[in-house]
């Protein structure tokens, strides 16, 4: 594996692990986070370079670590946290295609 893809992995999960602490501590809430994610995400799909110049499996890619926090968002009140894989999962099995490939 590509030691960048390693380092994005460990970036992502601290990332995921930062998000849970604040919402624990009660300094935003669970919806805070999905909404901010959300938003930061329809703004990058929105954008018209992302349909223009990226292929679908190029703007999974740009979108994959939005999605990955979102999942970990949604495991809130979970008794463990899952791990990278799991989380991977997670973003592949709800994934839902583009306007422009209906």
């Amino acid at each position: 594996m590509n030691v960048a893809n390693l380092q994005l992995e460990g970036l992502l999960m601290a990332l995921a692990a930062i998000n849970n602490t604040l919402i624990r501590k009660g300094l935003v809430s669970a919806d805070d986070i999905d909404l901010a994610l959300r938003q930061v995400e329809a703004s990058l799909t929105g954008d018209e370079r992302m349909h223009e110049e990226l292929s679908p499996a190029n703007r999974d890619a740009v979108c994959f670590p939005i999605r990955l926090l979102l999942a970990a968002n949604n495991t809130q009140g979970e008794a463990e946290f899952p791990s990278f894989s799991e989380l991977a999962r997670m973003v592949g099995q709800t994934k839902e295609p583009y306007n422009d490939q209906m």
